[in-house]
């Protein structure tokens, strides 16, 4: 799939209205319990002076928690422009503007369009694509240290949700559909480029992974 087609998709599901509506969910409640322990695990190997690469950031909360908690610099690399406005105006509101930048691009087919991090965070953006498994891969590849991926569980109940939201989205007359790849194909894709497991957690729903480079491979 082509970076126009994938970012077309994507604008079916994700618009203006649910950006803005992220935003309003972040100011009231702030992350849930599994991304603020995505943040903690991020954490671990201390942040000072990183930078952060958050692939699919969307209103970028990861990026500003990771900020706030001590990193340098973040980016935010989208598909979808809808969330620009409203991940600035995030920023802004933490004072962090002058530390972030937001960047419409694909990954898998413009891997040049963002600098590398030093943690690169994938939160709940696996899912939206059948090439999730690329996805890591690539993610893997901009990723200096720690890379920190979240996805659906692969449970019975799960499938079955997910089947129900496709079918909907075909009623609808959408193309976008939602994946669930298994959870062993992601990690092996970010192990194959130097990563190593240190954590992982889970949910009723989602799961993450944090991954850090092995000392051996060096830097980027």
């Amino acid at each position: 799939m082509t970076s126009c087609c994938r970012g077309h998709v994507c604008e079916q599901m994700f618009t203006d209205r649910v950006a803005r509506k992220d935003l309003a969910r972040y100011r009231k409640r702030g992350l849930d319990r599994l991304e603020r322990r995505m943040v903690d695990s991020a954490s671990a190997e201390g942040l000072a002076g990183a930078r952060v690469l958050e692939i699919g950031g969307g209103i970028g909360k990861l990026q500003v928690e990771l900020l706030e908690a001590g990193a340098a610099t973040g980016e935010i690399a989208e598909l979808v422009s809808a969330y620009e406005p409203y991940a600035g105006e995030l920023a802004r509101e933490h004072g962090l503007e002058e530390r972030t930048a937001f960047a419409v691009a694909d990954v898998l087919e413009e891997p040049d369009a963002v600098a590398p991090g030093d943690v690169v965070v994938l939160n709940r953006v696996v899912c939206c694509s059948p090439d999730g498994i690329a996805l890591a891969a690539a993610a893997a590849r901009l990723a200096r240290r720690t890379l920190v991926l979240s996805y659906p569980r692969d449970v019975v109940w799960i499938r079955v949700g997910v089947r129900a939201i496709n079918l909907v989205q075909l009623v609808l007359g959408r193309s976008f559909r939602v994946f669930v790849h298994s959870p062993a194909a992601l990690r092996a894709a970010a192990e194959s480029e130097g990563f190593a497991r240190s954590t992982t957690g889970h949910g009723s729903l989602w799961e993450f992974t944090t991954l850090v480079r092995s000392a051996e491979e060096g830097a980027l």
